[in-house]
């Protein structure tokens, strides 16, 4: 994998690889990587767990990390993202890793940029590193996707976590419902609009955050409104699968998308998730700087 763009890009060979190595990693397996590789974090967009997630990775498999300032780069001078990854590039790095506003903003870079480009986010587009360590954290759960039921709820219109994951879990074998306001079910189709036919079914139960930075209003909801109708209240809790489990990309809008006493209740994964991360992208970052051998 000399790049990380699209998780369409990603073949299921390929994930299960990277899930592979991941769980290597949590075991404590020493890095592959033979000699000293060097990365810039280039995030246009404020993040907590995927910039510091992908420096810890980084570090972990012996990268070195350079430091970006996105609000200190010569793009507020007007520089494009092509000329700042070009200048990166010529100054020695081997990977860059992009979060940015602009969807597919990676299309730009295709042609005369060698260094390896790692999509941490583009606009509503898709979150590659995010949706693999969602399916990380399913298969260490039911050691397979196929027949597991997946319930997505929420702003999938502007959710780069839900079309990344519902393409490869699908792909997987794994069974997508989609639950959302029909405002906000953008491309999806067949959506539901109600609990009623999924909660009792569903293995994981896994909910977005409503986007507020993306213009995504609550459409007529109020916060409390939008909990009672679509959030995952202790009430639906009690309802779901013995197994079921519960998941959320974060940063969590608590008591509207989850009730906040169920956040670290026995079933949620969510900090899990945010653990789980750190395995992935180790194993993203060394796999495509292994490419860059020699």
């Amino acid at each position: 994998m000399k790049n990380l763009r699209s998780i369409e890009e990603v073949s299921n060979e390929e994930i299960y690889t990277i899930l592979k190595r991941a769980g290597e990693f949590e075991e404590g397996a020493p890095s592959q990587l033979e000699k000293d590789y060097l990365v810039a974090n280039l995030f246009f967009e404020p993040s907590t767990r995927t910039k510091t997630s992908f420096e810890t990775a980084e570090r972990k498999v012996g990268a070195t990390v350079i430091p970006f300032e996105a609000g200190f780069s010569s793009t507020l001078k007007g520089e494009t993202l092509y000329d700042t990854v070009k200048t990166l590039e010529m100054i020695g790095m081997d990977a860059v890793v992009i979060r940015h506003k602009t969807d597919a903003y990676y299309d730009e870079l295709l042609e005369g940029i060698n260094v390896a480009v790692i999509n941490a986010g583009d606009g509503a587009g898709q979150h590659p590193s995010q949706c693999l360590l969602d399916l990380f954290t399913i298969f260490k759960e039911f050691g397979k996707f196929e027949g597991v039921n997946v319930t997505i709820v929420g702003d999938v219109s502007h959710s780069r976590v839900a079309k990344s994951d519902a393409e490869a879990l699908t792909r997987l074998g794994a069974n997508v419902r989609i639950l959302c306001p029909s405002e906000w079910q953008g491309d999806f189709e067949n959506t539901y609009q109600d609990w009623e036919e999924l909660l009792e079914t569903s293995d994981v139960v896994m909910l977005l955050r409503v986007q507020h930075e993306r213009d995504a209003a609550f459409e007529g909801f109020t916060k409390e409104g939008y909990h009672e109708q679509f959030g995952l209240t202790v009430e639906r809790e009690r309802r779901m699968k013995k197994d079921a489990i519960i998941m959320h990309p974060a940063p969590i809008n608590r008591g509207v998308e989850i009730d906040s006493s169920l956040v670290e209740c026995e079933r949620s994964r969510i900090f899990n998730q945010v653990r789980n991360g750190v395995f992935i992208r180790m194993a993203i970052v060394e796999s495509i700087l292994k490419e860059r051998k020699g």
